[in-house]
């Protein structure tokens, strides 16, 4: 059995490499997925308009949050995006 390879601080999520794949992934803990899929449901259930739009950028901006730490991570290790920046 190959170990993954902790790159990042572990937080509410983690950056990790594992064994036999090419780019490392996000791991979030597990309340905070749940968090997250609770507050996209509340979005989705939202029946204001404007509410909605404010819980929807909620998450964007905690997601672009992790994103970002996501790239800082990579770059520091030398490894190559999986996605364009573009």
């Amino acid at each position: 059995m190959t170990d993954a390879k902790l790159l990042s601080e572990p937080k509410n999520y983690a950056i990790v490499q594992l064994p036999q794949r090419r780019f490392p992934g996000v791991v979030f803990q597990g309340d905070s997925l749940n968090i997250l899929i609770n507050d996209i449901k509340a979005a989705v259930a939202e029946p204001v308009e404007s509410a909605r739009k404010l819980l929807l950028k909620d998450i964007i901006e905690h997601l672009e949050t992790v994103q970002k730490g996501y790239e800082k991570v990579l770059a520091e290790n030398g490894i190559m995006l999986p996605y364009s920046n573009a």
